[in-house]
């Protein structure tokens, strides 16, 4: 007998694991709709500081209607740290998008879900508030994207990413 203690024979990793499943195209389409949706809302996000004299004014004309009396200073102050919290907003919130859209690109139902989710509440915001065309043409991507993760291929990929896993 040997000195040391025999164990059994370690398997093969990759024997052991299946093979991840072929990702549908419309899990590809989905994926690259919430993308697209993603960049359209952070243009828009963009052009929102090509309204800052309109902010500026509309801020001003409040000061006025509320007699608060703000300074120029203070007015162009507000509309700069507005400016700059909706820019981190915007950004947190797309860097979210993203990484939920490349959860379900993995296959992930969870993903679908907050994605589905998020849509709802962003159509939701277009059809209460005022909108741009930047914000209509960014909710019909997260549109197409919601569909598309439902649609049975992508269900079905969603499900066996779930079994091997």
């Amino acid at each position: 007998m040997s000195e040391y203690p025999s164990y059994p024979a370690s398997s093969d990793p990759s024997a052991s694991s299946a093979a991840a499943p072929a990702r549908p195209r419309t899990i590809e389409i989905s994926f690259w709709a919430f993308i697209a949706s993603t960049v359209i809302s952070l243009i828009g996000g963009i052009l929102v500081f090509g309204n800052r004299d309109d902010l500026t004014n509309a801020t001003r004309d409040a000061s006025r209607q509320n007699g608060t009396g703000l300074t120029e200073a203070q007015i162009d102050a507000a509309v700069t740290i507005g400016l700059v919290v909706a820019v981190v907003i915007a950004v947190v919130i797309a860097l979210l998008f993203l990484l939920f859209a490349f959860k379900l690109r993995a296959g992930r139902n969870w993903a679908r879900i907050v994605l589905t989710v998020l849509t709802a509440l962003q159509l939701l915001s277009v059809l209460v508030g005022q909108s741009t065309w930047v914000t209509y043409v960014s909710v019909l991507a997260a549109l197409i994207g919601v569909v598309y993760s439902f649609l049975a291929p992508s269900s079905a990929y969603i499900n066996s990413v779930k079994a091997v896993r």
